[in-house]
Formats: structure tokens, C-alpha cells, sequence
């Protein structure tokens, strides 16, 4: 199973680093589902494991008063300012086969971490792209309630249902969608028009 979830990382890593070479100036540059962050942050936050020493990782932790959203946000806008596009690029393209791995969350973690920012960027550039339904049920796989409410999403009454894959979440009122879209509901992120169906769908639409 290891080995498998290793090749899935590869795999979207490789992806992204295809999508991101054919982006212009212009698209580096647009914002992404990731509030507040363009293309750049969010490729600089997917890279920061592998460009970061532990010790400078560390430091940036203590400067951001022990909270990792506040160092995440803090690094990624300072990474995106100081390295290319080209750079940046490289660091996703250099490291497909990286161990990294989020403390605690092992292989499905780190496929997690780079499947949900890869669609903070495909969404809001190429929506019509999907992850493959292999790695797309992999990921839903470790989805725990520990998990789930780190988003915080108000999910009460709300119950997602995949059209692509044999998947459902919650009770409620049904809301309809690939299972790349209802993942990216659950981390909080608000969609482009047409994606979901369903009477909630509106609470979780830009």
C-alpha cells in the first residue's frame, strides 16, 4: 500500500509540474481557492517541505508564536516574493519522489497535502481537469473526523455526494459533485459556479 500511495505522489507531483510549465506570467500571478494566495504561494507552500531545513523550519515556527497556519501563510508569501517562477517550478519537478510526509499523517497525508493545494490551482485555472479516481479514493480514505474538523467547514445538515465515485459524507440535505469538489468543500474552499448541485450549494459557491 506504501509503495503504491509513493507512486500516486510522484505522480500528481509530476502532473503539476507539467500544469505549472505551460502557465504564463500572467497565471502565476492569479488567485487561487487558497484565500489570499496566487498560484506562486500556494506552489511555494506545496515545496516549503522540501526546500526547508528542520532548523530554519523551526525558527519560522517560533517567529509565527507556535501557530503553523500563521508560519504557513508568513513562509509562502515570503517564498513566492523572493524565488522565480522558475525556481519554484524546478523545486516541484526536482522532487517528485521526496519522503516527505506531514508529522502524523504518513504517505496518505503527504499525497493529501499535495492533491487538495494542486486544486486550489487546477480549480480556479482549469476546473474541468480531475484527479484520477484512483488517488482521489485514496485520499478520501484518510479523511478522520480529526481530519475534517481541522477545516473547521461547517458541514451541519449537509450531506455530500459524490457523482464520480461511490462516495457520500454527512446527513442532510444532498449536495452534488465530483469527489475532487467535495473534498476541496470540506477544506473550507468556496468554488467556482457550476460545479455543485444540491440546495446547499450556494453556501459553499463563490
Amino acid at each position: 500500500m506504501q509503495t503504491e500511495v509513493r507512486t500516486e505522489i510522484a505522480a500528481q507531483r509530476t502532473e503539476l509540474a507539467g500544469l505549472l510549465a505551460g502557465l504564463t506570467p500572467e497565471q502565476w500571478d492569479a488567485p487561487t481557492l487558497c484565500a489570499g494566495w496566487r498560484v506562486r504561494e500556494v506552489v511555494a507552500h506545496i515545496t516549503q517541505p522540501f526546500r526547508t531545513s528542520l532548523p530554519r523550519f523551526l525558527a519560522d515556527f517560533a517567529r509565527a508564536g507556535g501557530s503553523f497556519d500563521r508560519m504557513a501563510d508568513r513562509v509562502a508569501r515570503r517564498d513566492a516574493a523572493a524565488l522565480s517562477s522558475a525556481r519554484l517550478l524546478d523545486a516541484v519537478r526536482d522532487n517528485v519522489d521526496h519522503p516527505w510526509s506531514p508529522p502524523g499523517g504518513g504517505p496518505v497525508g503527504a499525497l493529501s497535502h499535495d492533491v487538495i493545494h494542486g486544486l486550489d490551482v487546477t480549480l480556479a485555472l482549469l476546473p474541468e481537469l480531475t484527479v484520477p479516481a484512483g488517488r482521489m479514493s485514496v485520499v478520501l480514505s484518510g479523511l478522520s473526523p480529526r481530519s475534517i474538523g481541522y477545516f473547521g467547514t461547517d458541514l451541519s445538515g449537509v450531506r455530500l455526494v459524490a457523482t464520480d465515485l461511490d462516495w457520500t459524507f454527512g446527513d442532510g440535505e444532498s449536495l452534488h459533485g465530483r469527489a475532487q469538489d467535495l473534498l476541496m468543500v470540506i477544506c473550507g474552499r468556496r468554488l467556482p459556479p457550476g460545479l455543485l448541485t444540491g440546495a446547499p450549494a450556494g453556501r459553499f459557491t463563490a
